[in-house]
């Protein structure tokens, strides 16, 4: 789980990474990392601050959360062609996506069996594995 993160340790996060903390990146990254990690879509994430009062178009909340995963600050998901979550937790894991619900959440790697990668090209190792485990109700 992520430490929840103050106003004041979330202006400092962007600024170490070299954000200018403005008024709609701080929102946005209030949202992010100021709780539990979680997981969005650029979509939900728009709805959220928009709830609150804050004026954000869609095309920032995209070009943030964007720059966000091009510095390292969150995870990127793609389960389906157009659509990519975004994850606030970038430690090595896998997840389980309800196809019905459209509920992602993360895995453990230690919670898998164990996975064997072979007939890698001569000279390549594997770089990390992504892992996207789809479910769905019985009956």
């Amino acid at each position: 789980m992520m430490q929840r993160l103050s106003p004041e340790q979330i202006t400092a996060l962007l600024t170490a990474h070299t954000v200018r903390p403005t008024r709609q990146r701080l929102a946005l990254a209030m949202h992010l990392f100021s709780g539990p990690h979680r997981h969005v879509t650029a979509e939900t994430l728009h709805r959220e601050v928009q709830a609150e009062g804050h004026t954000v178009s869609l095309a920032t909340v995209y070009n943030t959360l964007n720059h966000f995963h091009t510095l390292g600050l969150l995870g990127e998901v793609s389960l389906t062609p157009g659509s990519t979550w975004f994850d606030t937790n970038t430690k090595h894991h896998f997840h389980a996506f309800h196809e019905e619900t459209g509920e992602l959440w993360d895995i453990d790697p230690a919670e898998v069996g164990p996975v064997a990668v072979a007939g890698l090209p001569e000279g390549m190792e594997l770089a990390r594995m992504d892992v996207v485990i789809r479910v769905r109700s019985k009956g």
